[in-house]
């Protein structure tokens, strides 16, 4: 099949590091000269990058592969690929029992992707399950589907923490930082394509370079990228509170395009149950490193994601959960209840603790967190704040943007009013917040 009569339909799951990875396998499909549709009922080639996570991801993920399956009854489709991390924890029970796939690929061998292609376009089979070591081949272009005007960027691939819930380590293998010279180019590609906000993201993003410099490199990092003409925000995501050092927090402090926003996932905040997870802290560190951010970067904001009903999670520990939450006042908060996952340590615990009560605590903790936000946007009223522009309600005449404390399709929004000419998504402008609509702000556009 020609190149030019080639059409993908790419659906991408999960969490955005896997929306790095499928970025970077459209860049290919598109520098091989292949083009990339909307239509599934169209498409020559269906990819669909998968998550396995929590079991709710594995199940979407199994739902999506069979529910493209269909189109190759129905719809153009002649091969459907399947990647990522489902593909890689269950490869032979995908190829056994949905027969309709063509190809699949590990986490690690996303940069096969054209080979794939091409090879199941002639009737063939096609596996690829490069080791869990070493990084993908480099150098390929990415096709940003964000909106152009931020991007992610993946500093680093799997993970050596082990906890006794999660499954990474598993079907990404043990840490991996990115050359901070690719890193930098990529920016800089970024950058120059019109990417206003750079959000950095792995597994952990405090460990960056430990493998390679010997050292905890980000602060390094960061003030290199706080160089790049174009980029306005650089966000970090997935901060681990107790490798959070001296050296990170200067950088943050010193670099004025690193916006005071750290996303840094605690847990618990029982010693109890943080021991049970395998996290290597417990609640007064964690309380310590709060008080010293907030010390050190009076205006950060914090975000932070709970596990509720974790295995032996008693009443006592949830309600120390709630006592810890409610005087640390977080600014941002994601809770989860706790899912068993096949081949993790914490799916063998004894004292699972029952769905319905996991739901009540996931319940409880997320009530108690709208309260301290709520509060928290109350008496914003008055303040001076920078917008980033995502776009327009034109029948409302209002403009919807996010400042600092939001990081996008997590957090919050500001809803602007007031402009004098029209705004382009991807503008900066400085507004003045005139009151709350619950998680988010109204403010009107400061001339």
């Amino acid at each position: 099949m020609k190149a030019e009569l080639c059409n993908v339909f790419f659906v991408s799951l999960g969490c955005d590091k896997n929306l790095v990875d499928s970025e970077l396998m459209l860049g290919m499909i598109q520098e091989h000269g292949w083009a990339i549709t909307n239509e599934e009922d169209k498409a020559d080639v269906i990819i669909i990058n998968t998550c396995c996570f929590i079991n709710d991801a594995k199940e979407e993920s199994i739902n999506t592969i069979l529910e493209m399956a269909e189109y190759k009854k129905s719809g153009s489709c002649k091969a459907l690929l399947v990647t990522g991390c489902l593909a890689q924890r269950y490869q032979q029970e995908i190829r056994q029992e949905i027969p309709e796939v063509n190809a699949v690929l590990g986490t690690n061998s996303y940069d096969r992707i054209v080979a794939a292609i091409l090879e199941t376009l002639q009737g063939k089979t096609y596996e690829n399950f490069h080791t869990l070591e070493g990084l993908p081949e480099a150098g390929h272009k990415r096709s940003v589907t964000t909106g152009g005007h931020f991007a992610y960027l993946k500093i680093a691939e799997g993970c050596d923490k082990h906890c006794t819930y999660c499954i990474i380590p598993s079907v990404r293998g043990s840490y991996r930082s990115v050359p901070m010279e690719e890193l930098l180019e990529q920016a800089n590609e970024l950058a120059r394509a019109g990417v206003k906000e750079l959000i950095l993201v792995a597994q952990e993003t405090t460990l960056y370079g430990t493998d390679l410099y010997g050292e905890k490199s980000l602060y390094r990092l960061l003030d290199e990228l706080n160089r790049i003409e174009g980029l306005h925000w650089i966000r970090i995501l997935y901060c681990y509170p107790e490798e959070i050092d001296d050296n990170l927090i200067a950088a943050i402090k010193r670099n004025e395009k690193v916006c005071h926003y750290l996303d840094m996932p605690i847990q618990h905040a029982s010693d109890e149950i943080l021991r049970r997870m395998g996290r290597r802290t417990d609640r007064r560190r964690i309380e310590d490193m709060i008080e010293k951010l907030r010390k050190e970067i009076p205006d950060i904001c914090l975000r932070t994601t709970i596990i509720c009903g974790f295995p032996g999670e008693t009443q006592a520990q949830h309600e120390e959960l709630m006592e810890f939450l409610n005087e640390m006042e977080f600014d941002r908060l994601g809770a989860f209840t706790y899912s068993p996952e096949e081949g993790t340590a914490a799916e063998k615990f004894p004292d699972q603790v029952e769905e319905e009560t996991k739901l009540t605590w996931q319940e409880e903790v997320m009530e108690l967190e709208q309260e301290i936000i709520f509060d928290q946007t109350k008496n914003r009223k008055g303040q001076i704040i920078e917008a980033f522009v995502e776009g327009k309600l034109p029948d409302e005449n209002i403009y919807a943007a996010r400042t600092y404390r939001d990081a996008p399709d997590i957090d919050g929004y500001v809803f602007l009013s007031g402009a004098d000419t029209q705004l382009m998504t991807g503008d900066f402008v400085n507004a003045r917040v005139t009151g709350s609509l619950d998680y988010d702000l109204t403010a009107e556009i400061i001339p």
